[in-house]
């Protein structure tokens, strides 16, 4: 049994599957899931688990060259803006419609139980060499 890092065995073996470039998209409870992607579905209840919760937790294990979140992001949600410039400075911002569009080729979603408007962002993930 493992001792730390992600415990979920659905979360934890998914990660273990990505590759360089791969995209993963850590999204809120309202955000529309693609057809695509594995589904790892987290929500439990509004608000639980948070997505400041599940984004540190995947970026504690993860290595990421890139994200991208909704430009929207910025007026409707400034703790998850402040939260993502400051994980990303780099961070792209498109349109949500933008996002919804590129979500359907990432590898993976991560569904929160985050309730709070556009809390979600698509991460590419790199390498650690």
């Amino acid at each position: 049994m493992k001792k730390s890092g992600i415990l979920n065995r659905h979360l934890a073996g998914a990660l273990a599957e990505l590759g360089h470039g791969d995209g993963v998209l850590v999204c809120d409870a309202g955000m529309p899931i693609p057809d695509g992607p594995r589904l790892v579905d987290l929500a439990f209840r509004a608000g639980v688990p948070s997505f400041a919760e599940v984004l540190d937790g995947l970026l504690a294990e993860l290595v990421v060259e890139g994200a991208t979140a909704a430009r929207e992001l910025r007026d409707a949600n400034p703790e998850a803006s402040s939260l993502l410039e400051g994980h990303f400075p780099g961070l792209d911002l498109v349109s949500h419609e933008r996002l919804k569009e590129l979500s359907a080729a990432a590898r993976l979603v991560v569904r929160t139980g985050e309730a709070r408007p556009y809390a979600n962002v698509l991460l590419r993930c790199g390498v650690f060499f």
